[in-house]
């Protein structure tokens, strides 16, 4: 298997379950190129998970999925077993404990690791229960549009009104993840009108407002400065879009 056949299962799979988390196996994970393992690892795209609690028993060749029995002592792991009860001259398997390994991936992290391959801050407005995730805003030489990942069809990158399909600009080449920012910043400059990921001026405001909160609350001092040039406006521009909204005119008199 090579390194983009791993990130195309592994899309396939968060799409599948919505973004959900999906569990990997030591022994899928087995078949995998190392440098694709060492990639997805150093990367944060999978996780460490519980171990397993059930695996497929090495005691004779039916290959049955068992529970395992994992004892502990003195705060760690004795050893695992399966207790075969299906034949009677097998009674306990003993299970390697590097079997029972398991890893995660899920939508959050492959969208976080989208945003830090595009250098993008994320906003936080994520759904992942209805399969979406905010990526960030990405600039062009001409417009500038709110990533979004959404789970399908496959996962897919809507921007600027296109959509486009993740396996297309994700790549893993030689032990490192790479994307096509090139290939999007393009669809940015080459928006459809009347399309898109459509936010509020009621919702920008607070989205601004969130970020700007919690940069002070990091002690960041020039935090208009940096959210004005991840938003692609001027610092008079953020702080005119952080005013509250005006009130209301007054409706003229009835004479």
């Amino acid at each position: 298997m090579t390194p983009q056949a791993v990130v195309t299962e592994l899309l396939d799979r968060i799409a599948a379950s919505n973004g959900a988390p999906v569990l990997i196996g030591a022994d899928a994970m087995a078949d995998w190129p190392a440098d694709a393992v060492t990639a997805l690892q150093s990367q944060g795209v999978i996780t460490r998970a519980r171990p397993a609690i059930s695996a497929v028993c090495p005691g004779c060749e039916r290959e049955c999925v068992m529970p395992v029995h994992t004892p502990t002592g003195a705060g760690h792991a004795a050893g695992a077993f399966i207790v075969c009860d299906k034949r009677g001259d097998i009674n306990r398997v003993p299970v390697p404990l590097d079997r029972l390994e398991q890893w995660q991936v899920s939508g959050e992290s492959v969208a976080a690791n989208l945003a830090g391959l595009l250098g993008l801050h994320r906003s936080g407005h994520d759904d992942a229960s209805g399969g979406r995730w905010e990526v960030g805003l990405l600039k062009g030489a001409k417009h500038s549009s709110h990533v979004v990942m959404r789970a399908g069809n496959g996962l897919t990158l809507e921007l600027a009104g296109h959509s486009v399909a993740l396996a297309e600009v994700l790549a893993l080449e030689n032990g490192a993840f790479s994307v096509d920012k090139r290939a999007l910043t393009r669809l940015v400059d080459q928006p459809v009108a009347g399309a898109g990921d459509v936010e509020s001026a009621a919702q920008r405001r607070e989205r601004l407002k969130k970020r700007v909160q919690a940069l002070k609350a990091k002690g960041v001092r020039a935090f208009l400065k940096t959210v004005a040039e991840e938003e692609g406006i001027s610092v008079s521009r953020l702080k005119q879009l952080l005013k509250d909204d005006p009130a209301p005119a007054k409706s003229p008199l009835n004479w």
